[in-house]
């Protein structure tokens, strides 16, 4: 099963939040703990500075004048057992606390150094300082005297851990806190996804309205304008196909009760003159029905490129070389009407870019209805030429021509002009040229010519 879109986030930003919280937590536990030693190590570092003021050579030997009061005084502000010595670097001269332990580094003389160390099976803070013996001794020794004071680590280490405790508390009901306003905001931010959905599957199969994007995040705007797109076309080509069957239902349907009602006078008719004649009959109407059937099936296929042009393949396209294989595919129609059917082309190339097969088509509809048109005897040329930056096909015939009326409205479906009443045919032709053109974002226009009398039409290609 795929995850939802909320699980994904909160997998991927939790275990990392909790990651970060874990080792803020970590490195604030770390300062905390080195703040209160440092706190602990000022007093201990007091109480040394005040030892040292108290310890005197000058008789000679090894004195140390310490009020009691004050040591009565650490020992209650340490909350623990205090311990100090004074000794010489030697050992041989000490007063004190026997044999603290001395720090791992020698020291300096001057700068205290804080430490911990083991006495008596417990674990104490030492803070140790060295100085010079100022005057010596009585038998004329110079050293160092060394000066340690120290207290045992349990009350500071309850302090410690009470703080630390308190502090991780804190600290994981911040976390909480955080992972629950997180799982809200995600909730808080997919409800429009859940809305948008809804509305979705609450709608009916035939409605294809694009999705609202008011309250949509902006992150999910390109994919609802994709749909919206896909949509789009999706309805465009839904209505073409109804359109489609509506057509093919209301033109096809008298054609073939004519044939059936022929069909049925044939079959009843014992004059085989008479039979023959319904024969005849039906074959034209097989014929015309035939002719409308494979012209509304080419408006449907360009009707569906239209609609999926990005799908379909341009390539530059020679309009020349299309425009002789219409000519020979049309040449016995124009020779049963003995017409002078020529094409002008100075045997230079004209590239477009467009689908082959449809430019193909649209030539073919022009051509057939200029010969269709056209008297006996009379005159169609196609002409394919540069103007200019324009690729430009031009279809000229000599027959009645067309009224302004039709002109302005050429490329209607099932509309035929004055001049094609009496012409069979369905009224597709110009429909699936001007689809065809629109397509190609050309440019088709009729102009009806005076002398001789015809019918002009201009496709340019920009």
């Amino acid at each position: 099963m795929p995850r939802s879109l909320k699980a994904r986030l909160l997998s991927g930003l939790v275990p990392v939040l909790l990651l970060v919280m874990v080792g803020a937590l970590w490195l604030s536990n770390r300062s905390l703990k080195e703040q209160v030693d440092a706190a602990y190590d000022r007093s201990l570092a007091g109480a040394l500075r005040t030892i040292d003021g108290n310890v005197s050579t000058r008789s000679g030997g090894l004195s140390m004048e310490q009020p009691y009061l004050m040591l009565e005084f650490f020992e209650k502000t340490a909350n623990g057992q205090v311990f100090y010595r004074v000794a010489t670097e030697d050992g041989l001269a000490e007063i004190g606390n026997p044999a603290l332990p001395l720090p791992p580094e020698p020291l300096r003389s001057g700068e205290p150094q804080f430490y911990e160390a083991h006495y008596f099976d417990a674990t104490i803070r030492i803070a140790a300082l060295a100085r010079d013996m100022d005057p010596p001794l009585a038998d004329g020794r110079h050293g160092r005297l060394i000066l340690q004071v120290a207290e045992s680590l349990e009350s500071r280490e309850v302090f410690v851990n009470s703080l630390l405790r308190r502090s991780i508390e804190r600290d994981i009901v911040g976390m909480v806190f955080i992972i629950v306003v997180l799982v809200a905001g995600i909730a808080m931010s997919l409800r429009p996804l859940a809305r948008m959905r809804d509305e979705l599957e609450s709608r009916r199969p035939d409605d294809l309205r694009p999705i609202e994007s008011n309250d949509l995040p902006s992150e999910v705007l390109p994919l609802v304008e994709a749909v919206n797109r896909h949509v789009a076309r999706h309805a465009v080509q839904t209505e073409a196909q109804m359109q489609f069957l509506d057509d093919a239902s209301h033109q096809l349907r008298t054609p073939l009760s004519v044939l059936r009602m022929q069909l049925g006078y044939a079959l009843r008719e014992p004059d085989a003159q008479e039979m023959r004649g319904a024969l005849t009959a039906m074959q034209e109407g097989l014929t015309r029905a035939e002719r409308m059937t494979n012209q509304m099936l080419a408006l449907a296929r360009a009707r569906d490129a239209t609609v999926t042009r990005e799908a379909l393949a341009f390539e530059r396209v020679d309009l020349a070389e299309i425009a002789q294989g219409v000519l020979r595919t049309l040449w016995p129609v124009a020779r049963q009407k003995s017409l002078d059917i020529g094409f002008e082309h100075d045997d230079t190339p004209v590239w477009v870019d467009g689908v082959e097969w449809l430019l193909r088509e649209a030539m073919i509809n022009l051509v057939d209805n200029a010969i269709r048109y056209t008297p006996v005897s009379g005159t169609v040329t196609l002409a394919v030429t540069w103007r200019g930056d324009t690729a430009c096909v031009t279809v000229c015939d000599t027959g009645p021509g067309m009224a302004v009326a039709d002109i302005e409205r050429a490329g209607l479906r099932f509309r035929r002009g004055a001049a094609g009443k009496r012409s069979p045919g369905a009224g597709l032709g110009l429909a699936i040229v001007k689809t065809i053109s629109d397509l190609h974002r050309a440019d088709l226009t009729f102009a009806n010519r005076l002398a001789p009398a015809g019918l002009l039409v201009h496709w340019r290609f920009p």
